[in-house]
Parts: C-alpha cells; structure tokens; sequence
C-alpha cells in the first residue's frame, strides 16, 4: 500500500517515506507511528491506542512518544506549532488531517521471507532491536517458600515500571515478561523473541533476617553478561526494602545503560540522533570540565541538527548551559541561566510530565534567586519520577543558598540511598561540604570535598572549594597544589569570577562566599 499526501509518499510494503524521487530517513517507530494514524486517519487516536499498535504493548515514557511523534512531524514537514497534517487534540488524542490517497500494490516480501524471519531460519534479514530495550525477567524466589512470591514479583513488577522512565528506554511489559515466570530460558532467544538488546535477570534468596538479591544484566545478542549488582540487607519492613533496592537498580541501570548505549554508538558509521544523544550523556557523566562539556554540546547539537524535537538531547543541552553557570566556568553565568530556562521551558511545553525538565528548571531558578519556585520544581520532578535522585541533591543546594546550611545533608544522603554509586555522587558530596564550610566545620568540609574528588576527580570547582578549605586549616602546601589541580581542567577560573556570580542575597550564603574568596587567595587562586 502507498498512501499519498502533499508531495510525499509512504509505501508500506517497502517500509519507506518518499518526498518527490527522494527517500526521507525515519526510525522504525516513527514509520509505525505515522502509518497508523495515517491508516486510523479518520479517527482519533488515543496515547493507549499508539502505544499498543506502535510499541505492541512495551512500557514507554511520555517523553519518548513525544520525541517520536515530533520526528514525525518533522519527516513530513510538519511541526508542533503548525500542526498542518498530524493535529494533536488535547486530553483527546492524535488524527492525521491532511488530505490522503491510497494506491494498492502488489507486497514486495514473500510468505516465506516473512515465515523465514519469525522462525529464524532462512537468509531473511531480522529488524534490529531499539535502543534501551530491555526485558525484565521475573526474579527467582530461592530457598523460600511460596509466601516470599509476592515480595520477589513486586520487585520484578517495579523494576520494570521503573525503567520504562529512562529517557529514551523501550521495557517489554510486566504480562509479557510473567509467560517466562519459572521457566529455564536462553537470552538469546528471547532477545530474538522480543527483539530487545537487554534481559535483566535475578534472584532473591532469604536466610534467617537477611534478604540478598542478586542481579545481572545480559547482552541480549552475545549472551555477555555487561553488569552485576548484590545487595545484602536485613529483613526488616519488605515495601522499605524494595523501594529501596528498585531505585537503587533503576538509577545505575541507567548509567550502565548509556554507556553501553555510547559505544554501540560510536562504532556506527551513521549515528542518528539518539546515538549522539546517548555519546554526549556519556561524556559529561565521565566529567564537568570545559573540554568535556564542548565535547556533549556538539554532540547534542548535531543530535538537535537530526531531530529538532528530541527531548532528550534539548534537556541535556540545557544542562550544559547550566553548568557551565554553576561551576563558575564563564564570566557570562546569567547568560547561560537564561538559555537554559528558555529551553526548559519550550521542552515542558513539547512534554509536560518530563522529571529531568522540571529538576533542571527547579535547578535553574534556585541560581536566580527564586529559590523557593526551583525547589517546588524539584519536588514535581520527585512527584514524576521517585528514583531522580539528583532532585534530592538539588533541593539540598537550594537550602544552602537559602542559608538553611542544617538541613541540607538530611537531602544529600536520601540522594544516596536512592542512588550510592550515581554518577552525580561528586555533586552532591560538594554540595555537603559546602554546608559544612558554611557552618565553620572546615574539617568536616574538607572530608565532603575529598569524597566528591574520590567519586570524580574531573570536576574543577570541588578543587577549588577544597583548596580553600584546607587553606583556611592551615594547610597551605596542599591547598595549592590543589588549586593547582583544579586550574589544570579549568585554566581560565578567577576569583572575580566566583565573585560575579553569586546567586542568592542570603546573609548566611554571602558571608560563606567571604570565606571562600579569603581562602582561595591564601590557596594562591588568580584573582583575576
């Protein structure tokens, strides 16, 4: 079947997207997508009803669907203010209004292409798995009886319902993944089965008052075990417990799931743009330095370049903006603020329910001086999605600049419980020490910045701040050479410049900031 409109042509038996003679370029969901409501034109579609003919029932993030259907839109010409052929109609649905005609042709696969596919026999060539795509297979319940089941089936049920948050993730649904309940599997199999990249399996074993949960993440191709995580805790109250152990593997699934993601993507010779996405995450999770953080933003412009409506790459490129504010990186911090708000607000405008846009807009906000709306943002991202938790890290912030320096480490260890080896540790660490400081515990300080340098030592301002903490201590000789450490990743960092960039009027804050310029000068830090 062709189905014709303006001056493009959609064959479904070719599985291509003609404008003129040429071919335009869309991803497998975004072809599905567009040929269902092109297919239901005279109806609306519902969010339920793409999800189920597009995904085939798989749990997908509000996010992703969003960025999908913005590339469609983009395919044909079309946009979300325009809105010229796919009209969205809000708490309604999705319809195709453009005029369309339908021309029949003979399929160009055989019977037996198809039959050689599915049975996986044959020369036919099988469709490449989506990125993220993981099954979460149902944990076994070891040494225990049948009463444990439903403690081990809700950690299963979570875990799935939780990653289906990771930006641009695609998770087989809990009824699918139930079928393999009990039975000895093959991955490979079921990577071909469900056409997924990743089964993430485990077990959970009770012996006396402890509970050890162990589980593996398993490339779904080769059969490589890519990741391994035990945990071994009391059994205390259950719910606790799995809240605690389903967020804990949720946020280190998704780091460990980027990276990976980031290789794949570098070893294509024509990245689209979630590998570019995926490569730029990559690279300022390894680090906040200038270098690195150019590094992400031409990867995700190009990536914006590809689809100018991904959501995922528009968020983190605001990130970028604001870092490079908030680690004192450029003379021109407000600049970057207002960048960074501008472009998180056009994101929630595209996707309301993403948690990522209001932390980082809570994020921003606390850093121009509206401290209370950024910390209310934060918590609506928490409200979103319970794992972020980088929003617990974030509100801490926004408690030291409102001078509230007592409450702001409660925040940073619920951040850790969330998530103990997260690749945002080494903030969250400096924003504990920066309380301290603040409340002229030097030494309690210095211990918060060491370990933020431990979890990462890329990041030019914990040098900083640790170098005039150990100034202030008396230890000028490390104080320098740390300084010095810290103007390695970041040559350009003045004194007049951390000055030019305060972000709050609090007393409290303003007279912490005192202490941190004195320090910085004995630490020999440029004045500027």
């Amino acid at each position: 079947m062709r189905y014709l409109f303006e001056d493009y042509a959609l064959d479904t038996d070719q599985r291509e997207l003609h404008r003129a003679s040429d071919i335009v370029p869309v991803a497998p969901q975004v072809f599905d997508l567009l040929e269902y409501l092109i297919r239901n034109r005279e109806q609306v579609v519902s969010r339920d009803d793409l999800l189920n003919a597009v995904w085939n029932g798989r749990i997908v993030s509000e996010a992703a669907l969003t960025t999908r259907l913005n590339a469609a839109r983009s395919a044909i010409g079309d946009s979300g203010e325009q809105q010229r052929l796919i009209k969205t109609l809000p708490r309604k649905g999705f319809r195709f209004v453009g005029p369309v005609q339908e021309v029949r042709r003979r399929p160009a696969a055989s019977v037996q292409d198809e039959l050689a596919w599915r049975t996986g026999n044959g020369s036919a060539v099988r469709p490449t798995a989506p990125r993220l795509s993981i099954v979460v297979l149902p944990f076994a319940n070891i040494g225990a009886g049948p009463e444990q089941d439903y403690f081990v089936d809700g950690v299963t049920e979570s875990l799935t319902t939780d990653l289906s948050r990771i930006a641009g993730s695609f998770v087989i649904a809990r009824n699918t993944a139930f079928t393999f309940k009990g039975r000895a599997v093959d991955v490979k199999l079921i990577g071909r089965e469900l056409n997924v990249r990743y089964v993430l399996e485990g077990s959970v074993q009770r012996g006396g008052n402890r509970f050890r949960l162990n589980a593996q993440l398993i490339d779904a191709e080769t059969g490589n075990h890519l990741w391994a995580e035990r945990f071994d805790k009391p059994a205390a109250d259950l719910f606790d417990m799995q809240d605690e152990i389903v967020s804990r593997l949720a946020n280190t699934l998704n780091a460990e799931l980027i990276e990976v993601e980031a290789r794949r993507a570098e070893r294509s010779p024509h990245p689209d743009a979630m590998d570019l996405y995926f490569q730029g995450r990559a690279s300022i999770n390894k680090a906040l330095t200038p270098a690195s953080i150019e590094r992400a933003r031409n990867f995700f412009a190009r990536a914006l370049a590809l689809d100018p409506e991904n959501i995922e790459a528009a968020v983190s490129a605001a990130h970028l903006d604001m870092a490079l504010a908030s680690g004192h990186l450029t003379d021109d911090g407000i600049l970057h603020l207002d960048a960074a708000e501008s472009a998180l607000i056009r994101v929630l405008s595209l996707a309301p329910n993403y948690p990522r846009a209001h932390m980082f807009l809570g994020a921003v906000r606390m850093q121009t001086r509206r401290i209370a709306e950024g910390i209310a943002a934060c918590n609506q991202a928490l409200a979103l999605d319970r794992n972020l938790a980088d929003a617990h890290g974030f509100i801490g912030f926004g408690k030291y600049l409102m001078g509230r320096i007592e409450e702001v480490e409660a925040h940073i260890q619920e951040a850790l419980r969330l998530s103990p080896r997260d690749t945002r540790t080494f903030i969250w660490f400096m924003f504990a020490g920066m309380a301290r400081f603040a409340a002229g515990a030097d030494l309690e300080s210095i211990a918060w910045f060491r370990r933020s340098l431990e979890s990462n030592r890329n990041h030019p301002h914990t040098h900083f701040q640790l170098a005039a903490a150990l100034a202030l201590a008396g230890d000028v000789m490390e104080a320098r050479s740390t300084a010095l450490a810290g103007l390695a990743f970041d040559p350009g960092f003045t004194i007049r410049r951390y000055r030019v960039n305060a972000r709050s009027d609090n007393p409290i804050y303003l007279a912490t900031r005192e202490r941190f310029y004195a320090g910085m000068r004995i630490a020999g830090l440029p004045e500027g």
